[in-house]
């Protein structure tokens, strides 16, 4: 049975994951139109949002291992997002305030990354212990 706090803990997580995808996606909304940029924007709203997506979609998993590839996916998702909002710092294409919004938006994947790789971590040690 699950502890109420770890219930509380993945709720508050799934709205943490919720409203970094809305911030994402109003950060790429504020960014100029530009060929380059629109590919990296596509690719950002693709790995951005299925981190999210994928987390959810782990609560109707029909088993354990189901359940882990969803974290799995959700995992490689932040990383991809991660390597993209690094592509737009280091591009040089956006504006001051842009860049500052950027660091907060990698920063705040880079701890939903490390987040889904210690609750793996966890899971694998658990299915080890049985």
């Amino acid at each position: 049975m699950e502890r109420r706090g770890a219930r509380r803990e993945k709720e508050e997580f799934k709205i943490r994951l919720y409203k970094y995808i809305i911030r994402l996606l109003r950060f790429l909304h504020k960014i100029p139109y530009d060929a380059v940029i629109s590919e990296i924007r596509k690719q950002l709203i693709r790995s951005g949002t299925s981190i999210g997506a994928n987390y959810f979609e782990a609560e109707a998993a029909i088993s354990k291992k189901d359940f882990q590839n969803y974290f799995h996916i959700s995992l490689k998702s932040a990383n991809e997002s991660k390597f993209w909002l690094g592509i737009l710092l280091d591009s040089s294409f956006l504006t001051q305030n842009l860049i500052s919004e950027a660091k907060l938006l990698l920063q705040e994947t880079k701890e939903i990354a490390n987040i889904l790789a210690a609750s793996l971590i966890t899971m694998k040690n658990n299915d080890l212990k049985k």
